[in-house]
């Protein structure tokens, strides 16, 4: 995860629990509930949606384990069919077909092996090509889920680096700390963004991690599967600069930049997960905004996180706008106003 993410979202959680106020309907036994429109709430449940909120959605994002190498994180196999989740993803519909076709291709092998047909190699290895925000880590934890189906790991789960958790300070370290990285992901996926960082040119740090690195994928070739992942052309760049890059990567995926009607609805979805509602004139600036902003995107426009920073954006706003009342009702700290989004579109960076 965008460790400036990562941490803008636990500064938020501390500061909702400290100056926002709101209010959620509670059953009996103190859990979020359903409620009728005239259901009031007292001043002593303030503060505990937002902060909630925020930290659920940090959990989502991270669900990580960092060991010592705090640039590394483990992310563990959730229960659930991975393929059903991988065709529930908004948008990505060429990265579905070739994850999709890649699953095929092994179960066909796999039965003209059983039946003592020849059968063809296939590298399990990729390249996830692509901007920022447009589902690449995510794709690559269902993959590793996949694979372990599959067959072709046995645990499923996903380490998680970049070069800083590759790249030792001193001399003679970073195989050292190459290895450690490479062991913690054998039987599942290691994952390397912006690996093109690695790139030294010059005998450097970066060229040690990446001879190391292919070194481990021929000696643990049946147990270890990587996957790089970055901007289109800087992976390009990076493949073919190392020949042992060039034969050991040979699966592309692009992961193309979201639509506005994609943004919308990965908006929308986290509305819906935290029964908040949009009023009509919210709703209609809303889709106008996107529209705009897809329209005029720099290279770095965050697609999915962008729209993940909005969400927490608006419902800071309605928590700021509600925060001096009392006795709301279950409507009113659902609505999302057009104030709430127009203010977070003119604020958070795009």
């Amino acid at each position: 995860m965008d460790k400036s993410l990562r941490n803008s979202l636990i500064i938020g959680g501390f500061i909702a629990s400290a100056i926002l106020t709101v209010c959620v309907p509670t059953d009996e036994d103190g859990k979020s509930g359903t409620s009728s429109d005239s259901t009031l709430v007292t001043s002593s449940e303030n503060n505990r949606r937002v902060q909630d909120i925020l930290q659920q959605e940090l959990k989502d994002l991270s669900q990580t384990e960092s060991g010592d190498n705090q640039n590394v994180h483990v992310s563990t196999p959730i229960e659930g069919d991975p393929y059903e989740e991988l065709n529930s993803l908004i948008g990505l519909e060429s990265v579905k077909e070739e994850v999709n076709s890649l699953a095929n291709f092994v179960r066909v092998q796999k039965q003209r092996e059983a039946r003592g047909l020849k059968t063809s190699s296939v590298s399990y290895h990729c390249v996830f090509t692509g901007n920022p925000g447009t589902g690449k880590t995510t794709v690559a934890r269902i993959l590793a889920r996949i694979y372990k189906d599959l067959g072709i790991v046995k645990k499923g789960h996903l380490v998680e680096t970049d070069r800083s958790g590759l790249i030792a300070e001193y001399v003679g370290q970073t195989a050292v700390k190459t290895n450690a990285v490479v062991d913690s992901a054998l039987n599942g996926i290691l994952f390397i963004d912006e690996a093109y960082a690695l790139l030294d040119g010059n005998g450097g740090y970066g060229d040690e991690a990446i001879a190391t690195l292919l070194k481990r994928m021929e000696d643990d070739r049946d147990r270890l599967v990587v996957i790089v992942a970055g901007y289109t052309n800087e992976m390009k760049r990076f493949i073919d600069a190392n020949p042992g890059l060039q034969s050991r990567f040979t699966r592309y995926i692009n992961f193309p930049d979201y639509s506005a009607d994609d943004l919308y609805k990965i908006f929308m979805t986290r509305i819906n997960k935290y029964s908040y509602k949009l009023d009509a004139d919210a709703e209609k600036f809303l889709r106008n905004d996107l529209a705009q902003t897809v329209a005029h995107k720099s290279r770095n426009f965050g697609n999915a996180r962008y729209v993940r920073n909005l969400f927490e954006k608006v419902i800071t706003n309605q928590a700021n706008r509600l925060g001096n009342s009392q006795n709301l009702t279950a409507d009113e700290l659902s609505q999302i106003t057009l104030d709430d989004v127009t203010s977070a579109c003119k604020t958070v960076t795009k």
